[in-house]
Parts: C-alpha cells; structure tokens; sequence
C-alpha cells in the first residue's frame, strides 16, 4: 500500500495546477503547495527530527496546520495534533506521553504552552509572534534551495502516521497511534462511502486534532479536490464560502448543520453547489434531518458513525429514509452488538435487543492498540474485537441503531432506557431548538429522567410531555422533568456533554408564556410502566 507521502504526490502528479488549499488571502495549488510541503519537511529535519519522532501542533485549521499535517506524511515524523484550547494540564499530559521533540504553536495557545512545564523542556515554534517560543515559524517554512531538499517521501504504509487524542471526557486522554495504512485506507472508504468525484470541494471546519478533520483533508488530496480551511466556526462565513468557492460536499457534526440553517442569511445564500451532505460525531435529531433535506435537497446524505480507533464503524447513504439508523458496517468493518454486560465477543444481543456495538481489530481501519495504556487496552481490546462503548441494536432488516454511551445509558426503575429515543420524538416538536436527555439521581427511581430543552419558541413541559405520549415513546421512559436551558453544552466538535447536565452546569431559560393564562408544568412525578 503506498504511503500518505506518496499518496500526494499522486494529485501533484495528477492535477498539478488544481487549486488545492484556500485559507483567506492564503491560496495555493498542489504543485505549489507540494513545494511548501517539501520546505516544512526539511525543515523538521534540520531541527534534528528523525523518522518516528512526534511533533505536537497546537494550532487552528490554518494552512500551516495543513502544511505540517502533510510534512510529517513526506518526512516519516509523527504528528501529534491537540486541541488549541488545551488547558496546561492537558498540554503537559500529552507532551510528555507522546514524548514529543517540539511544540509549535499560536498565540491563542500560548498561556497553555508556558504553564505547562513539560511544553517549557522542549524547543517551541511560535507562530505571529507567539510569546514563550524559542523559533520563529520561519524555521520551518523558509524555503531551501533544490540541492537540500528530499522530494521522495521518508515513510512507508507501516510507520505511524500520527497519534489522535480522544477527548477525555473522564478520566486521562487516550492516544490513538494510527499507521499510515490506516489513514490511507480510513481516507480512500470516505470517498467512497461519500461518492466523492474527482475536483471535489469541501469546507475544513472540523479540527485537524480531530479525526473527521483529518479524513476531511486527505480524502480531499485523494480525489485532487479543495480543501478551504476556516479556523474557527461562523456560519455566515462557512456560506459564504459555499457560495464564493463553489464548495460540493459538507462533512459536519449536526450542531454546525443546525448553526447554517438558523442563520439568516442561509435562504439569501446560493447553497446549490453543495450536493453531498455527511454527518458524524453525534447523532442527528429527527427534526434537523427533515430541515436540512428540504434545504439542501442533497443528491446523498450520508450518517457516519465511527471513532478515532476504528475510523467507520458504519454508513447510511439514505440517512433520511430510516432517520436514526447508522446503517451498516462499512467497507473495511465488521461489526456485531454482543449483550450489555458480555465479557466475549460471542455473547451476540438478539435482533432489536440493546447491547455494546463491537468492532473487528482486523478491519483495515482499525487501530493496534492505545498509546502506553494497557490499562485501556485490557478493557476495550478482546479476543480481537474493540469494544466500543456504545450502546445500540440491530433492527430486523439488518441496519444498526445507535443508542448512546454504555456510560449514558440512564437506569431508572430498573429499567435501561436509551437518551436517544426520547431525544428524538421531542427533536420533531416545532418550539424544540436542540434538546438533550439525561439520568438525574434520584432516591426512589436511582436515575431520573430529565430532558434538558433548548426553545425555538415557547412551550412548556406539560405540552411535551403531551406531546410524548402522543408519540411511539412507552410510557416509562418519557422525561420526569423538562428544564429549559440558554444552551445545551457540547464539546469542541459538537457531543452533547451530558456530565454537565448532570452537575447543573447550564443557564436556565426563564421565558414565561406570551399568555399570562398558560401555566407551566415543569416536573412531573406520576410514571407507569407499560
């Protein structure tokens, strides 16, 4: 299998003067880009990087993201890419378990960088006059003669590509090493499973310390397309990029998706270049389904759902005919759903039966394990199967459901329900915004459940508590509560953080009724089951 390095020089190869990256002013095609690439790479040498070693970047989707992303494919170095927001805790976490050579970074990243003091032991490149920094940029991009340069790539299909962070959300950050095998082969599926056409154009929104952001720009290189790099979100900006650069295809998590529709320049904006629309990261509600389809009137509309272990767990190309589906396994991937507290992989969940979604360690896709955590190894790697810890179930015709988080999993009355499914029916409300379901504690039940409202319009929790028994929803698992909130707290790429719920951390909303006669009803205290 070729390499990433070699993967590039085949658009370079191909489509020499296609116009490959656009960051503001920034504009270069890939002939010219391969040039700033090859400069980085040399660069790195010189700073005393060998094959194998880890660089940490801490910066936006700026093109000297991009650039390095690429220089470390042509140069065999490792890149280690981490969130811009990292706190210092963080920053010294994972500087000294990647044990990482250097650090380049921005001034929005800087406090981080120089009260972390493992970030203060290696060298550190600073970007527009970062304070703390040993070198200048400069270091890396000062271009160098032909004689010095190496424009064969360093690595093979073998060697690491890079290590991804997961986010954390308990407990310490897991470093995922993935092999460049595995980005090659992660990358060729999604333009597969996302019918990707020579020259397509898409919008580099989702962060390069993430892996959608990172499939979203080598998938672009595959098919010698453009990648338009947008360093922080606005959706005014991102149509505006639609519009001005013609962009194809979008590759979102379903809050940004939700950001594009609720701007008000979205209807006086041409949209209709954009004919592919995919999705992963969280699930997507009922309602922003049926809104973005009518909107975009896309020719495929893809749900993906996978991870940074194993890239594509599934796909579901017709992702508004059965809204909830995640599909089927895709291209590299086997999958099975084994019973909740199953120890093997054998121990198969029965059709609708809900249970932890597992994946073959033998997929091309997969990673080999986590970075110097055996402890995590040993709970999540069995018998060659990952477990991934999601919930879900397979439907009678075959098509996976995924549920949410064996973690989120809500046990109340004894009985597991499911956030998702109530998530859904209350999405579809016309006055519901975004809406979020969580476990409360609760003395009588163990876990209340509590639906957390963000409101387009006005409503109260008597009417969607009607409306939830209006629905398919059994009657044991619709909310106790209804909270209505400013926001619903999400991480950087758009989960729904479901701890803070739990721990109060929100702005409550406290609209009352346009009509002085409507009296809310926020709590409700009778459930029976059925």
């Amino acid at each position: 299998m070729l390499d990433l390095g070699r993967t590039f020089l085949q658009s370079v190869e191909r489509s020499p003067h296609a116009l490959a990256l656009v960051d503001g002013d920034f504009r270069t095609t890939y002939t010219q880009w391969h040039r700033i690439i090859l400069n980085a790479a040399q660069g790195l040498r010189e700073l005393g990087f060998v094959r194998g070693d880890r660089l940490l970047v801490v910066l936006q989707n700026r093109w000297e993201m991009a650039t390095l992303h690429w220089a470390c494919q042509f140069a065999g170095i490792v890149m280690v890419p981490l969130n811009w927001r990292a706190k210092p805790d963080e920053l010294d976490y994972c500087v000294t378990d990647a044990g990482v050579k250097a650090i380049v970074y921005e001034p929005v990243s800087a406090d981080a960088v120089m009260q972390s003091p493992a970030a203060c032991n290696v060298p550190r490149i600073g970007l527009d006059d970062a304070p703390g920094r040993t070198a200048t940029i400069d270091v890396l991009f000062a271009a160098q003669s032909d004689a010095t340069l190496t424009t064969h790539a360093d690595a093979n299909a073998d060697d690491y590509s890079l290590i991804l962070y997961t986010s954390g959300t308990t407990g310490k950050a897991k470093g995922v090493p993935r092999r460049h095998r595995h980005e090659r082969a992660a990358a060729l599926a999604h333009v597969a499973q996302n019918l990707y056409r020579h020259g397509e154009r898409t919008l580099g929104v989702m962060p390069l310390y993430h892996t959608m952001g990172v499939r979203s720009l080598l998938s672009m290189a595959l098919v010698d397309g453009l990648f338009v790099c947008m360093r922080r979100w606005n959706a005014r900006l991102a149509l505006d990029s639609i519009a001005r650069y013609k962009l194809t295809c979008l590759y979102l998590v379903p809050t940004l998706y939700h950001d594009l529709l609720a701007d008000p320049a979205f209807n006086d904006i041409d949209t209709s270049p954009v004919t592919k629309l995919g999705f992963a990261g969280a699930p997507m509600s009922d309602g922003l389904l049926k809104r973005l389809s009518a909107a975009f009137e896309p020719e495929l509309f893809v749900n993906h759902y996978g991870s940074s272990e194993v890239y594509t767990f599934s796909i579901d190309q017709h992702a508004t005919v059965k809204p909830g589906s995640a599909g089927r396994a895709g291209i590299n991937t086997r999958l099975r759903v084994v019973k909740l507290n199953a120890q093997s992989p054998d121990d198969v969940a029965a059709v609708h039966e809900e249970g932890q979604i597992i994946a073959d360690l033998l997929g091309d896709e997969a990673f080999e394990g986590y970075w110097n955590r055996p402890d995590a190894n040993a709970k999540s790697l069995r018998d060659g199967w990952y477990f991934t810890g999601d919930t879900g179930f397979f439907d009678a015709d075959g098509d996976l459901y995924v549920s949410g988080r064996v973690d989120d999993m809500i046990i109340s009355g004894g009985e597991n329900i499911s956030p998702v499914d109530i998530e859904s029916v209350l999405s579809l409300h016309p006055c519901v915004d975004e809406v979020a379901v969580a476990g409360v504690k609760d003395d009588r039940w163990g876990q209340r459940v509590v639906a957390f409202v963000k409101r387009s319009d006005y409503v109260d929790g008597a009417t969607l508590d009607a409306w939830c028994r209006a629905s398919d929803l059994v009657n044991f698992k619709r909310p106790r509560d209804y909270v209505f909130v400013d926001d619903i707290p999400k991480s950087p790429v758009g989960k729904i953080l479901r701890r803070k719920l739990q721990a109060g951390e929100y702005q409550r909303d406290e609209r009352g009724p346009i009509d002085p006669a409507i009296q809310p009803l926020t709590r409700h205290t009778e459930i029976t089951k059925e």
